[in-house]
């Protein structure tokens, strides 16, 4: 199979992928034929191949994707125009102390907001599928420890939490996650064009 055979074959399975695509899944398109190496050159080749159109190929934490470029939101929300309502303060805050201190327990979470924190807060958040228990700290209690998911890093559109923006002392929990679609769960998130296929 020539490159330009391989390279339009990887590129429609992305634009038609409902998931991004992992580059395992990739490998299973070509039966094993072609190497990692070899299809991280024909992503690279495709990145280039759309750079200055309203759609972009991206890599993030589950895989590669097709999606619109920040800059076309303002025209692509024109066909949704209705705003979903937004998460509080609250949600906003726990999100972040997860996202920066994981793995965390409530408690450390609580300590670090000084405020007891609702359990509908992390039910809502578990339910949006940002977060998950991933474990049980040795200690009294065994609390649940939290940490956030790929799930959340893809809608961040972030291929690593290394990503995510800096923390700054004074940061509220709106600024630590500026890039999030903070509709409410039950909307999906609204990525651009969200033609998937990411790695």
């Amino acid at each position: 199979m020539n490159t330009a055979d391989a390279r339009r074959i990887l590129e429609t399975a992305l634009i038609c992928a409902p998931e991004p695509l992992s580059l395992r899944d990739m490998a299973a398109l070509f039966e094993g034929a072609l190497s990692p190496d070899t299809l991280r050159r024909l992503l690279a080749d495709l990145q280039l191949a759309w750079s200055g159109r309203g759609v972009e190929l991206v890599c993030l934490a589950s895989g590669w994707r097709f999606q619109s470029r920040p800059e076309m939101r303002p025209f692509l929300d024109r066909l949704h125009p209705e705003k979903p309502p937004k998460y509080s303060r609250a949600v906003l805050e726990t999100l972040a102390i997860i996202a920066y201190r994981q793995p965390v327990t409530r408690g450390d979470m609580e300590d670090i907001r000084g405020v007891t924190i609702n359990s509908a807060i992390l039910k809502q958040l578990e339910d949006r599928g940002w977060i998950e228990v991933i474990g049980h700290r040795e200690t009294v209690g065994r609390p649940a420890l939290y940490a956030t998911t790929r799930q959340f890093l893809d809608d961040l559109g972030l291929g690593s939490l290394d990503a995510l923006p800096p923390l700054e002392d004074r940061s509220t929990g709106e600024d630590l996650l500026p890039g999030l679609d903070l509709s409410d769960p039950d909307t999906p998130p609204t990525h651009p064009n969200q033609s998937t296929a990411p790695t």
